[in-house]
């Protein structure tokens, strides 16, 4: 790590904790090469939209952590909700046992998605783990109904599902950070969205040819998030699902990224008017306090598991499953987009970066200036030194964090408009100077 280390000034060295230098030589951090990874930030606390570092600077977290702190960090009665949970029961296994926070939070999320069949809900602690789930009912459906050929997953160009073996074999195998895994995970379908007449073939033809061996398609409703932010109009989702039911294949929404209001509804489903047969959500389900994850069936496929012969169960536990602490805080973030304006506020977000991030049409380098509901996208042609870029944001007091050629924005729900205002005002002039290079 002495090359990291050697970047300590970078960031104020004499300012730098001590458990920085101690910590960082024994971690290993997601999507950086370690050896040229320049340092990372160092945080103290965080409030509201803001990420306060060791050093006493401030930054306006302009993607809320993964796209997970909906309502904004340390709201008050998420933090409460946890506190009172903490003094009774952190935690409990869930085989065998239940508690109140767990079921009541099922039947909340049940109800969520009415008047769609979602009623059955199975908790991980994480969107990967839940995607692997989701694929791992789709494909067990199949065989406890005695239909042991239909095993393959239908994904899509420009997917990304997670990082676990299942999620990684159904996401992009060319474009994605993934690539380097081609040819070793599971051979699924990838293919493009059906959004043209040459898809709208191409996914037609695969279908007619191949119905029988496929369990399922998978898609991120309306978003490919972690793909590259490409959105996609709410009849490709009725395609979909048209299809889906002309061969008798399930259908998953992914919507760990596009759920709990990130794309103006609750859920991106509804925009489309369109109902999964299995749906996975998380990211913003505890509000980004604690990892918690869902992955919720309808009934036709929970029966396809309800029978007297133990094989026929759904063979998937995880330690921490419906963990007491994360159901807490869930439930009490769906209290607040019950009791508080969320979507008013996602749509304030939204025309906010409509309106500011215009100005980057034309600019030189621009390829593509794109939003939906809370996502702002400004879309490059290429982005040279990524690392640089990052750390140009921060200078600017920002926490704007790209990747490939995408500069985006996914605030908190409840961000003040003039820290929105300033992430706009950055990016565009962050975007501005790029072009002049």
């Amino acid at each position: 790590m002495s090359s990291n280390t050697s970047k300590n000034s970078r960031f104020g060295e004499n300012l730098a904790p001590d458990w920085l230098h101690a910590g960082l030589d024994h971690v290993w951090l997601p999507y950086a090469q370690m050896k040229t990874a320049s340092l990372p930030l160092a945080v103290a606390a965080t409030r509201g939209s803001r990420i306060v570092l060791t050093d006493g600077r401030e930054l306006i977290d302009g993607i809320a952590s993964w796209w997970t702190a909906c309502h904004g960090y340390n709201h008050p009665h998420i933090r409460a909700a946890v506190e009172r949970q903490l003094k009774t029961m952190p935690h409990v296994m869930f085989g065998g046992l239940v508690h109140e926070q767990a079921l009541t939070l099922a039947q909340r999320l049940a109800a969520l998605m009415a008047p769609a069949d979602l009623g059955r809900v199975f908790f991980s602690e994480s969107g990967s783990v839940a995607v692997e789930v989701a694929l791992k009912m789709a494909v067990q459906y199949w065989r406890n109904r005695g239909v042991r050929e239909r095993t393959r997953i239908v994904s899509f160009t420009g997917g990304y599902h997670g990082d676990t073996t299942g999620a990684m074999a159904v996401s992009d195998p060319e474009g994605s950070m993934h690539a380097a895994f081609r040819g070793l995970l599971p051979q699924q379908i990838t293919l493009e969205l059906p959004i043209n007449e040459a898809s709208e073939e191409a996914f037609a033809a695969l279908l007619a040819e191949r119905a029988g061996e496929i369990a399922a398609i998978v898609v991120e409703p309306l978003v490919q998030g972690a793909g590259g932010m490409r959105f996609h109009a709410p009849q490709v989702l009725r395609k979909l699902r048209e299809a889906a039911d002309r061969y008798g294949i399930l259908l998953i929404f992914d919507e760990i990224f596009t759920g709990f209001g990130r794309t103006g509804s609750l859920f991106a489903f509804q925009a489309a008017g369109v109902v999964p047969d299995i749906l996975t959500t998380g990211k913003a389900l505890t509000g980004g306090t604690l990892p918690l994850a869902a992955t919720l069936a309808n009934q036709k496929v929970f029966e396809a598991f309800w029978s007297d012969n133990p094989a026929d169960a759904l063979m998937h536990g995880p330690t921490f499953m419906a963990n007491a602490l994360a159901c807490a805080a869930a439930n009490a973030s769906l209290d607040l987009f019950a009791s508080e304006p969320r979507l008013e506020q996602v749509a304030q977000v939204s025309a906010a970066l409509s309106r500011d991030l215009a100005v980057c049409w034309g600019m030189a380098g621009v390829k593509d200036v794109r939003v939906l509901g809370a996502i702002g996208v400004v879309e490059l042609d290429r982005i040279g030194d990524l690392d640089g870029l990052r750390q140009r944001f921060v200078e600017e007091s920002v926490f704007i964090r790209p990747f490939g050629s995408i500069v985006y924005l996914t605030p908190a729900f409840t961000i003040e408009p003039g820290e929105l205002a300033r992430l706009t005002t950055v990016l565009i002039r962050v975007v501005a100077e790029l072009g002049r290079t």
